[in-house]
């Protein structure tokens, strides 16, 4: 895959699992001027899991790429391993095993997974997985814009 300029950051998380939950991204894309910020979102849910907010934060990014005029390519950097080894490497097995996993049962989150897949055909997207609270600048943004959408749902 040639470098991209775009890096889409995303995090998801909750208080409590199950429980209130949140989710954000960050669009930030390279340019000869230096970084710039493309696009951040973030949103709530009252009774969800952190496993739902980290993909729900993939899916909402990349449905606010397709109407964007930025490159279709573009690095996604996640610090869910569930999300970044489920996309590269665990759904296909899934969708071949009609939505089972290994060990024969349903896989959970499917309909976002089925979204997902949809959503992340019609780019080339690179994933990456960032370990979490080390310092990464913009996925420490992703966090607090996290936790602020849960305190925002809490409030109202």
């Amino acid at each position: 895959m040639e470098e991209t300029s775009l890096k889409i950051f995303t995090d998801g998380g909750c208080l409590g699992n199950p429980g209130p939950g949140g989710w954000a991204y960050l669009m930030i894309r390279q340019t000869f001027q230096g970084e710039t910020e493309t696009a951040r979102d973030k949103g709530a849910e009252i009774n969800t899991t952190n496993n739902r907010m980290e993909l729900t934060a993939v899916i909402m990014a990349l449905r606010a790429l397709k109407t964007m005029d930025v490159p279709r390519s573009a690095v996604l950097l996640t610090d869910s391993q569930y999300v970044q080894k489920g996309i590269s490497e665990w759904i296909h097995n899934w969708k071949r095993n009609s939505w089972k996993t290994s060990d024969k049962k349903p896989v959970k989150n499917q309909d976002l997974w089925i979204e997902l897949d949809a959503l992340a055909a019609d780019f080339k997207l690179k994933w990456e997985w960032v370990k979490g609270h080390a310092g990464n600048e913009y996925n420490e943004l992703c966090d607090a814009m996290t936790r602020q959408a849960i305190n925002e749902l809490k409030l109202s």
